[in-house]
């Protein structure tokens, strides 16, 4: 069962927005989860933008009201059925607008960024290895394969209320973004999937799922990569 979800804007959308979400939970509850956090942050998002000043704080804010209804949404979705109690997701949103990058993050899944031949992860794993690796207990190399490496310390829908983290970055022309769940980067490390992006330019969204595979495949992989064609275009590739 792919517990993954994704909504990417088209080429077209005034609004462009590019949402990812990988759930967890017993029977149909992973699948659920993200469903519903994906529909419920692309509805917010969508319907509130235009009355939204466009300024800095006011679009963050707007990211942070989103997740935090998307998540109101899966906790009461989770408590009307016993095989739905627990479930939960990560989610990601990104929001291009005037050169920038508005970001939400909550979970394990991450939004990365190109730039002139340099990728930087942008976002950080609300996890328990992460919290271990950031007190200095394991280093990033031990993260890779440590047992626990899936527990989320923060999830999407688990309680009433989330605090997501929420940023600001540039996205100039020929910036890229990838956003990705867990299946990919548990397979690939980072300079694995850096190398793959340079050497497969054409199709790189399959080029990075199908390396994944190669290497087991253990999870579902989603992936979604949005470029700064110019200064007013963003065009997106995915798939899961």
């Amino acid at each position: 069962m792919n517990q993954d979800n994704f909504y990417a804007a088209k080429e077209t959308d005034e609004i462009k927005l590019f949402i990812l979400a990988d759930g967890m939970g017993g029977y149909k509850g992973g699948e659920i989860a993200s469903s519903v956090a994906v529909y419920s942050a692309q509805n917010y998002i969508c319907n509130n933008f235009q009355e939204v000043p466009k300024e800095k704080e006011a679009i963050l804010k707007l990211i942070v009201d989103s997740i935090e209804y998307a998540n109101l949404m899966v906790y009461e979705r989770s408590k009307e059925t016993e095989e739905l109690k627990e479930m939960g997701t990560t989610l990601d949103v990104c929001l291009i607008y005037n050169n920038k990058a508005f970001i939400g993050h909550v979970g394990d899944s991450r939004v990365y960024r190109i730039r002139r031949n340099f990728l930087r992860r942008l976002t950080t794993d609300h996890s328990y290895v992460q919290q271990l690796v950031k007190d200095g207990k394991i280093t990033k190399e031990e993260a890779d394969t440590h047992p626990k490496k899936n527990m989320l310390l923060k999830a999407v829908g688990c309680n009433s209320l989330v605090e997501p983290d929420v940023m600001c970055r540039g996205f100039l022309k020929d910036d890229i973004i990838l956003m990705c769940s867990d299946g990919l980067t548990n397979m690939l490390k980072e300079d694995e999937i850096y190398k793959i992006l340079l050497e497969n330019p054409e199709n790189p969204v399959a080029a990075l799922i199908n390396a994944a595979n190669r290497e087991g495949g253990t999870d579902n992989i989603t992936v979604v990569i949005i470029d700064a064609i110019d200064e007013n275009t963003t065009k997106g590739k995915l798939d899961s």
